[in-house]
């Protein structure tokens, strides 16, 4: 009988090793993950390297939030909680919240005050040690937002369903409401950048128009299959005079900063029309101030909305949408590792490669290195 597992652990900014850390026991409340794929988020480089504006990082811990594997052990409370089985394939959402702070207890455990998240702020030191995805297994806690999926759904979708699909259903819709003809503008074609454009599309808007660079030429390809009705490469025409063009003026009511960069923040604001909402789910750094002509968001009335990460409602409303297969979700994935190469990944995701570029890069535990 298995009783340990390996773990690719961050012992602190910029080091990385793997260890082998015991199953932990399990009661009738908790259980472990038989891990099939761990996603390499964009903002795992900047874990990785230390960064993080909301408290130091509690050094080792194991990254990964990305999650989908198969139940391996559970105890019966909690499989009746959850509604699955052992051996059942499941996806586990990045945070699952303390459940005493003031945004637990508010329904918002996304920003639990204590960080009950995994992959990113909770210590690997001390049992049960498994709170990140790259591993063989990972602890599944009394509190973690567990979802079946089934055998419907590829670990290949299954990985993008929390943190990518379901950031879009949550950032676009649920909290800026996209709807029926809405014009939608999408600075930045990556994974965050297409998954928005899926739900936009879901939800009837157009026209619906993603902006890129020139080394964004495949990206904005496949924005196309996810159903934007215009790309833009910035690098040789006018985003603003674009989108001008085909709102007939109006420019967009509802903007998306997917770039990550100071710059994209800048453009979302000039690409906004009157009344719109620009969506904020950039990380720009802790230390960036990003300038902004705020006055243009004055006499606009433009709404700047920050937004963080997935929760039960749109996750549960992207595992209906990616199980339509309406759009292409699994071809992101460009990029499958073994545990051994995560320093790879995490630079190939970081964009530390010259000359290489990725869409979606994975983990693979049961890949031969």
């Amino acid at each position: 009988m298995l009783t340990s597992t390996r773990a690719v652990v961050a012992t602190g900014p910029g080091k990385l090793e793997m260890r082998t850390y015991p199953l932990p026991e399990i009661g009738d409340e908790d259980g472990i993950l038989k891990v099939e794929l761990a996603g390499v988020c964009g903002s795992d480089p900047g874990i990785f390297k230390g960064k993080s504006a909301r408290a130091p990082r509690p050094w080792p811990i194991i990254l990964g939030h990305e999650i989908v594997g198969r139940v391996h052990r559970m105890g019966k409370a909690a499989q009746q909680r959850h509604g699955v089985k052992e051996g059942d394939r499941v996806i586990i959402e990045y945070a699952f919240g303390c459940g005493m702070c003031k945004p637990c207890l508010t329904g918002r455990y996304t920003l639990c005050e204590r960080f009950y998240n995994y992959g990113s702020m909770i210590s690997c030191a001390s049992p049960p040690h498994l709170f990140g995805a790259y591993a063989d297994y990972l602890y599944i806690h009394p509190r973690a937002m567990v979802h079946k999926i089934g055998e419907d759904l590829s670990p290949e979708e299954g990985v993008l369903i929390c943190a990518v699909v379901g950031n879009g259903v949550r950032w676009l819709r649920h909290i800026g409401g996209v709807t029926i003809g809405q014009p939608v503008a999408i600075v930045g074609p990556g994974q965050q950048g297409l998954a928005a454009v899926a739900v936009a599309k879901e939800a009837g808007a157009g026209p619906i128009v993603v902006v890129g660079r020139a080394s964004d030429t495949e990206r904005l390809e496949m924005a196309r299959q996810f159903g934007a009705d215009v790309t833009i490469n910035m690098d040789q025409d006018d985003p603003q005079q674009t989108v001008a063009a085909v709102t007939h003026g109006t420019m967009a009511d509802l903007v998306m900063d997917a770039s990550g960069h100071p710059d994209g923040a800048r453009l979302a604001l000039d690409l906004a029309g009157v009344g719109a909402s620009v969506i904020l789910p950039g990380l720009y750094g802790a230390q960036t101030e990003v300038p902004l002509l705020l006055d243009r968001a004055v006499f606009r009335e433009i709404r700047l909305i920050g937004v963080f990460s997935h929760d039960c409602r749109a996750v549960t409303a992207a595992i209906e949408m990616v199980k339509r297969k309406g759009y292409p979700f699994k071809d992101m994935i460009s990029h499958r590792l073994p545990l051994e190469k995560a320093r790879h990944a995490l630079a190939l995701v970081g964009g530390d490669l010259p000359g290489e570029t990725c869409m979606k890069v994975v983990l693979d535990p049961s890949m031969s290195a």
